[in-house]
C-alpha cells in the first residue's frame, strides 16, 4: 500500500518507491536536515554580501554598471515605447493617428478618398498630368482639397445641409483607386447631393462661416453654430427655389470677399457688409448676375496683415483658371473695393480658346505648388512661380493640356511648409 501511494502521489517508478521504503528513518531525517543546513548557509552568505554592499557605495555603483551592461547586451534593440517625465493623462483614438498632410478628392457621383501629396510628381507648366483616380465613364473629379489628418471635414449638400467627419476617417487609397461612396460615411438624403467640402483645422482665427450660392446669394453664420453636428446633419442655410449652396469659407468677421462668375464678372467687398444670421435663414445678394451666368468661385482675403496665425493666409494674388486649362495670377489690388450686390468688374478675358472660368483661388508667397484636376481624373502639380502675374483683362497662359472632351474640374495648392489649406471647387 505504501509503495502504491508513493508512486501515485509523487509519480515515482516502482524501483524508486522500493528504494525509498528500504531506507532507514534516520537516513531520511538526515537528508531533510542537510537541505535545511544548505538553505541556512546560502541565506547567511547573501546577508553578508548585502551588508558589505550597503557599507561600500562604490560597490553598489559597480554592481549597477555590471547589471546595466548585461541588460544592454541582452536587449540590444532601441526602446520602442516613449518614456514621459510627467503623467500622460487620458488619450483618445485620435491621439494615435499621425498628424500629416493629405489630398482629398471627390467625384461628381459621390466617391471620396484621401492620399499622400507625394503621390503626385511636380511637372512643368503645360503638361498633361497623371491619372489621379479610376472613375466610371460617366463620372468625373468634382472637388480637390488638401487637409491635415486631424482636421474636421465639413460636407455641405446642395440644399444647405452640413455633416462633419474627421479627415483620418476618410478612406485612404492609391492614385488609381476609385475611393468609397460618400453615402457610406454620411447620411445624405436621396434628394440632395454633395456640393462642397471644407477643411477646418485650428479655429482660433475664425469666427464665422461665409456661404455663397449658385446665383450669387451670400450668408454669414457664427462658426460656433457648427460645433455640434448630429449624424443626420443640420441646416446651414435656407435657399430660394432653384438655387443651391456652392461655396463655404471660414472668416474672421473683418475679411474681404471676392466673387467670380462663369462669364468673367467679379466683385470685391467687405465682409462687414454681410451681417451674421442664424443657421436656418436665407442670405443676401452678393453679386448681380445676368441671365445664364452663375458663380464659379469665391475667395476670402484678410483685410490686413495683423493676423499672425500661420494657418491664416494673407493672399496677395488671385489665381484664375479656365475650362481649357489656361490660368493666371492677378493682384488682389487690381479689384476695386465695392459695395456688395453690384455687377462688379471683369476678372478675365474669356473666349472660345480659354473656355469659361472654372474657379478662382487666393495664393501668396508661401504657396509652392498648384494642383489641377481634370474631369477625366488627370492631375498635374506645377510650381506657382511658373504661373505669370497678369492684369484682370487678360486670358492667361496654358497650365494644363487637355483632350477635346476634357476640362479643368478643381484646383488646390500646397504650401512650402506643407501646411494644408482649403480647396477650390
Amino acid at each position: 500500500m505504501a509503495k502504491k501511494n508513493l508512486m501515485e502521489r509523487f509519480g515515482l517508478t516502482e524501483i524508486q518507491a522500493v528504494a525509498i521504503l528500504d531506507m532507514q528513518l534516520r537516513r531520511l531525517a538526515a537528508l531533510e536536515r542537510q537541505k535545511i543546513e544548505n538553505e541556512y548557509k546560502q541565506g547567511m552568505e547573501t546577508i553578508t554580501f548585502l551588508e558589505d554592499l550597503l557599507a561600500h557605495p562604490e560597490k553598489i555603483l559597480a554592481l549597477i554598471k555590471t547589471e546595466g551592461l548585461e541588460l544592454k547586451e541582452k536587449y540590444p534593440e532601441p526602446r520602442r515605447t516613449r518614456v514621459h517625465k510627467n503623467p500622460v493623462g487620458e488619450f483618445s483614438y485620435e491621439d494615435l493617428i499621425p498628424s500629416e498632410d493629405t489630398v482629398i478628392t471627390i467625384t461628381s457621383t459621390g466617391y471620396i478618398k484621401r492620399q499622400n501629396p507625394s503621390a503626385f510628381r511636380t511637372q512643368h507648366r503645360g503638361g498633361k498630368g497623371v491619372t489621379g483616380m479610376t472613375t466610371k465613364e460617366e463620372d468625373e473629379i468634382a472637388q480637390l482639397l488638401t487637409a491635415n489628418t486631424h482636421d474636421d471635414i465639413l460636407f455641405f449638400t446642395s440644399k444647405g445641409r452640413v455633416f462633419k467627419v474627421k479627415a483620418f476617417d476618410l478612406p485612404e487609397g492609391s492614385r488609381q483607386s476609385k475611393g468609397q461612396a460618400v453615402v457610406n460615411l454620411i447620411n445624405i438624403p436621396q434628394d440632395e447631393k454633395l456640393q462642397t467640402v471644407l477643411s477646418l483645422g485650428k479655429k482660433d482665427a475664425y469666427k464665422f462661416l461665409l456661404m455663397t450660392t449658385h446665383r450669387g446669394t451670400i450668408k454669414k453664420s457664427k462658426l460656433s453654430d457648427f460645433d455640434h453636428i448630429r449624424q443626420s446633419g443640420i441646416i446651414a442655410i435656407k435657399l430660394e427655389q432653384g438655387d443651391s449652396l456652392e461655396w463655404v469659407r471660414p472668416t474672421t468677421g473683418t475679411d474681404q470677399v471676392l466673387i467670380v462668375s462663369k462669364e468673367g464678372k467679379s466683385i470685391r467687398f467687405r465682409e462687414e457688409d454681410v451681417r451674421p444670421t442664424a443657421r436656418d435663414t436665407m442670405g443676401v445678394r452678393g453679386i448681380e448676375l445676368k441671365s445664364g451666368d452663375f458663380v464659379v468661385g469665391k475667395e476670402v482675403f484678410p483685410a490686413g496683415r495683423e493676423i499672425t496665425d500661420k494657418r491664416r493666409k494673407v493672399f496677395e494674388d488671385v489665381l484664375i483658371i479656365t475650362e481649357k486649362g489656361l490660368g493666371k495670377r492677378t493682384s488682389v489690388k487690381n479689384w476695386p473695393l465695392q459695395k456688395r450686390g453690384g455687377q462688379g468688374v471683369k476678372a478675365a478675358s474669356i473666349n472660345d480658346k480659354t473656355g469659361k472660368i472654372v474657379t478662382c483661388i487666393g495664393v501668396d508667397e508661401n504657396v509652392e505648388q498648384v494642383v489641377l484636376t481634370s474631369r477625366t481624373a488627370q492631375i498635374i502639380k506645377l510650381p506657382l512661380r511658373n504661373i505669370p502675374r497678369l492684369g484682370r483683362d487678360t486670358q492667361g497662359v496654358i497650365l494644363m493640356r487637355l483632350g477635346k472632351a476634357d476640362s479643368v474640374a478643381a484646383v488646390t495648392y500646397l504650401d512650402k511648409d506643407t501646411e494644408p489649406e482649403k480647396p477650390s471647387k
